[in-house]
């Protein structure tokens, strides 16, 4: 039932999301609207069907809607712009802090949180500083508030959205240089972080 009221909801915040855009991508033509809100409206209504109607989803729609957003730009210019990742940290932390005092061990996992989104930037930014050339800042940014929705799951949700993420990451550098014929497969990473952190939230939930 959840699901079913999610949908359409979804689609009007994608749609109206979608304007958000411009500034990176230029101007977002109509049919790129309606996908975009097509996508959101996938994500809130698989979310809302795993997870129901729990104190999460509300953080958890808003990692959907602001995903959505940013896998857009990503994917057509390979930026993650300070302007929705830096804020996105308070946003998630408030509400996940306020699911915390209705969900079974919040506490506890809210400390989870805090410390997924240290530990999974910290790998990030180690990586950065190690391998320039594999990830971009914005990743490493976008890192840390995936972090705190992974760490809120657990530990195995953490470990299963990083191997999903890298796992997805290759995947698509290899079919990128596949159909390139060529060893430079660079690709926005954003949206595989994004893909991995969403496989491990809905195999945890529920």
């Amino acid at each position: 039932m959840v699901a079913f009221v999610l949908v359409p909801a979804g689609f009007a915040v994608g749609v109206l999301a979608a304007p958000l855009a411009a500034p990176y991508v230029g101007e977002v033509p109509r049919r790129r609207r309606i996908l975009m809100g097509l996508v959101t409206a996938a994500l809130f209504g698989v979310l809302g069907w795993r997870v129901g109607f729990e104190p999460v989803l509300p953080a958890l729609l808003y990692l959907a809607a602001a995903g959505a957003l940013l896998g857009f730009i990503d994917v057509g210019v390979k930026r993650l712009p300070d302007r929705f990742t830096l804020p996105s940290y308070g946003v998630a932390a408030v509400l996940l802090a306020a699911a915390a005092p209705f969900t079974e061990d919040g506490a506890r996992r809210f400390e989870h949180a805090l410390a997924g989104m240290a530990a999974l930037f910290a790998l990030y930014f180690a990586q950065a500083l190690l391998v320039p050339s594999g990830i971009g800042l914005g990743d490493v940014k976008l890192s840390g508030v995936l972090g705190l929705y992974l760490g809120w799951f657990g530990q195995h949700a953490w470990i299963t959205g990083l191997l999903t993420t890298y796992l997805t990451g290759g995947l698509v550098a290899l079919g990128i240089m596949i159909a390139r014929r060529s060893r430079k497969g660079d690709f926005p990473f954003g949206p595989c972080m994004l893909a991995g952190t969403l496989a491990a939230i809905l195999l945890a939930a529920g």
